[in-house]
């Protein structure tokens, strides 16, 4: 793999810490600063709601300054989350809190970009792994971003959480310094094209190849974000597990998402991305049948543990067929309104979590997704027969 991909890997694995730091602390801290309890799972889906904002601007300046300005941007904004985080902790002041999610979610929405960045950078064929390897870095960001999370995650602490905001501010301040030396804007293999060329949206959407790719990796991640976002509440307010329980399932869980990496690029090659989409599909459906019937450690992490898996295979999946149904010149559009259902999908799972959760239980919660999985298989089941039928005539 060429020299940039690593870079972005090493960015990813510091950059990407904001969404598990977030993911651990957010609802935790939200339930101490919140007015209410309906109100604790906020911050977690208001990280996404920063990232599906800022997915249009970051990608629309891609397009005209390049890539590598706006990563370093991204990255001064994780370093600025950090920052208000940190005063959100000390003044106890819920509101800025949620502002730092935010300001976090929009540094992430330039962080989903780098696969892009990666795959500009290798031979066609190799776009695949070269996105996979960049979804590595995550593995580091899921054990990290926990870890940076309880530093001072102790409700004795007299502010709580206020040094694990201070300690993700330097986190994200590592990944600009990588970027801004690292990364070499002229090694993708893309050239910068025209603003605006290419054919029209519709006609690109009109191919169900598209709607496939984005669907893989919209509903990955709502199903996704949907349970994890209720899985801490779940442990520590409804089944009794301690805190360090609830951060040693989110973080392998997130590892789980990420380590699948080392293997799905070479596997969207040797058996295809129907396959491995179908097997996403069903370590899905194995998630939420063994999660709901028990709430013991090991009924969370082993559901868990398949929902990560599950991710791997539908966003890879997904990342690595988009590109095969848009033109180079089409790119930036594709790719920012891909990002924007993707994150406008994980931002409503990620907000409506918590209050479902406390509406219809766990059990329930889990079978809200299942309608999800049903829509994609049928999206995909079209893409397949159309390019079936379109083979044999």
């Amino acid at each position: 793999m060429p020299l940039n991909v690593w870079v972005l890997v090493a960015a990813q694995a510091l950059a990407m810490c904001t969404a598990p730091f977030i993911v651990f602390i957010g609802s935790i801290q939200g339930r101490l600063l919140a007015p209410a309890p309906e109100l604790a799972t906020l911050p977690v889906g208001l990280v996404v709601v920063g990232t599906v904002l800022a997915i249009k601007p970051a990608t629309w300046l891609m397009e005209r300054i390049g890539r590598k300005q706006v990563m370093l941007f991204g990255a001064l904004a994780g370093i600025l989350a950090g920052l208000l985080g940190a005063y959100a902790s000390w003044q106890s002041h819920f509101t800025l809190m949620c502002l730092a999610a935010v300001l976090g979610g929009s540094g992430l929405a330039v962080v989903h970009q780098y696969r892009f960045a990666a795959m500009e950078s290798v031979a066609p064929d190799m776009a695949g792994s070269a996105a996979a390897r960049v979804l590595l870095g995550g593995l580091v960001a899921a054990w990290l971003g926990p870890e940076v999370a309880s530093l001072g995650s102790g409700k004795s602490e007299s502010f709580p959480f206020l040094y694990s905001w201070v300690g993700l501010a330097v986190v994200q301040a590592l990944a600009f310094i990588i970027l801004a030396f690292g990364y070499r804007a002229k090694a993708e293999r893309v050239p910068e094209t025209v603003v605006g060329g290419g054919r029209p949206l519709r006609e690109i959407l009109a191919n169900p190849l598209v709607w496939t790719a984005i669907s893989g990796a919209a509903i990955g991640y709502a199903v996704m974000s949907f349970i994890m976002t209720a899985t801490p509440l779940s442990m520590t307010e409804m089944a009794g597990h301690d805190l360090d329980d609830a951060k040693r399932v989110i973080q392998l869980h997130i590892m789980a998402m990420y380590l699948p990496s080392l293997i799905s690029g070479w596997l969207t090659r040797v058996v295809g991305i129907p396959l491995m989409m179908a097997a996403g599909l069903l370590s899905y459906l194995a998630c939420i049948l063994l999660a709901a019937s028990g709430i013991s450690f090991h009924h969370y992490l082993w559901a868990l543990l398949l929902l990560g898996v599950g991710w791997n295979f539908l966003f890879v999946g997904g990342t690595t067929l988009l590109p095969q149904g848009y033109q180079q010149s089409e790119r930036f559009r594709v790719q920012g309104l891909n990002d924007m259902m993707v994150f406008t999908a994980q931002a409503t799972a990620a907000l409506s979590a918590g209050a479902v959760l406390a509406s219809v239980g766990w059990a329930s919660l889990l079978l809200v997704a299942v309608p999800l999985l049903v829509l994609h298989s049928v999206l995909m089941s079209v893409w397949l027969l159309r390019s079936r039928r379109a083979t044999t005539n």
